[in-house]
């Protein structure tokens, strides 16, 4: 059974996240409490119950799901799209880099961890700078390679949703293949996009990971070891 977890970033914004998959990945559910209209953030599991109780989660809230969002091509992050896009609805939106990922198991990384992971291609892919909106809310899409060449993360008004990219006392970890454009050190550019894109906003930004407890901006860049 999932347990959700309510969090109160914005009063405009319903956010409930729960853990799924083989890697416990965060999975966030985000409306318009004056429209219900809304997006899912990275469904990374292929178990059954799981994405049937995801389904059921939104279904709950009385959300029209517009759009279902990958902060980045990782399997962890990614197989249940297919499933929730039937079950809810929704168009999938991906990062350009990362776009090829969903399809290619090698690209993925999972076959490296044995295993043959791959969903339907996005159908639209995103680029820095690009607004998701969904009733009166907007996600700012921001460019945070170096744990994935197309990872990003979501800016919305107090909070963010940031992946695999910064994480509570920790971040994302750069020796995956395609961490970053070729050529270039992955974890070099991991630490420039978080200075650029994420230590930039407010101190108490909330910061949603994609793995583990919520934080904030102010207490990474206060505490984080890696960002000293």
């Amino acid at each position: 059974m999932l347990i959700w977890t309510t969090h109160d970033v914005n009063p405009n914004a319903i956010v409930e996240s729960t853990v799924v998959g083989f890697a416990a990945a965060n999975c966030y559910v985000v409306g318009c409490r004056e429209t219900l209209e809304g997006v899912v953030i990275d469904p990374g599991t292929t178990d059954t119950e799981d994405t049937s109780e995801l389904a059921a989660g939104v279904r709950r809230l009385n959300l029209n799901i517009r759009y279902i969002l990958n902060t980045h091509g990782h399997p962890d992050h990614m197989s249940g799209n297919d499933y929730l896009k039937v079950a809810v609805g929704g168009e999938v939106l991906i990062h350009q880099l990362d776009a090829l990922k969903l399809t290619d198991p090698l690209r993925n990384a999972s076959r490296m961890f044995g295993m043959d992971m791959h969903v339907s291609p996005p159908d639209e892919v995103l680029k820095d700078g690009d607004v998701v909106s969904f009733g009166n809310l907007n996600l700012t899409v921001a460019h945070t390679p170096g744990h994935s060449s197309g990872g990003v993360v979501f800016v919305g008004d107090g909070f963010v949703f940031s992946g695999d990219t910064l994480f509570a006392g920790s971040i994302g970890r750069s020796d995956l293949p395609d961490s970053s454009d070729e050529g270039t050190v992955a974890y070099d550019v991991l630490i420039r996009a978080i200075n650029e894109k994420l230590l930039t906003l407010p101190d108490d930004t909330v910061v949603l990971c994609g793995h583990g407890p919520a934080t904030t901006i102010g207490d990474e860049r206060a505490r984080n070891p890696f960002l000293r």
